[in-house]
């Protein structure tokens, strides 16, 4: 399993491997994590102990470690998908295709071709497992493409829109 966490503004990127290993940004780690009650845990790492206290408010994770407080947010792969067709953090430049990030029924299609859309605006509105998903812009720009419309079934990753 693969995991994005970003604390205090800095990214870690985590795996999880079936073994039970443990790579952080592509580093082996040696961690044993043990919860002594509802939010408080025990960590060796690397044969150091650590005691943390992990909250999660609003989608925003806090964790307390050494008498430091780190706030931020951890994405699974499904969030990271979601993420992407948000556009997630690292938009870049140029031509963007905004893709689906899992099966499902387009319900809306809030924008036309040529239409200046801004950082956070939704374009599309995917029904999938029974739940609503808004499909926001990941930076302003204009649409220069929708391959999209209403009522049509997606695959994960086909393409929705070209925002220029």
């Amino acid at each position: 399993m693969n995991y994005v966490t970003i604390l205090n503004g800095q990214r870690f990127d985590i795996e999880i491997r079936r073994d039970g290993t443990l790579l952080v940004n592509g580093e082996p780690r040696t961690v044993d994590f043990l919860s002594l009650g509802p939010s408080q845990y025990s960590i060796l790492m690397d044969e150091r102990s650590y005691e943390a206290v992990i909250d999660e408010r609003d989608g925003e994770v806090q964790v307390q470690l050494r008498g430091r407080v780190y706030a931020g947010e951890v994405l699974d792969e499904r969030a990271q998908l979601l993420a992407s067709g948000r556009g997630g953090p690292d938009v870049g430049t140029g031509e963007l295709q905004i893709k689906s990030p899992m099966p499902g029924l387009i319900v809306g299609v809030l924008v036309i071709e040529g239409q200046q859309v801004a950082q956070g605006e939704t374009l599309f509105v995917l029904e999938s497992m029974k739940m609503q998903n808004e499909l926001k812009a990941p930076r302003d720009g204009v649409v220069n493409r929708v391959w999209v419309q209403p009522g049509q079934s997606v695959e994960q990753g086909k393409p929705l829109l070209a925002l220029g």
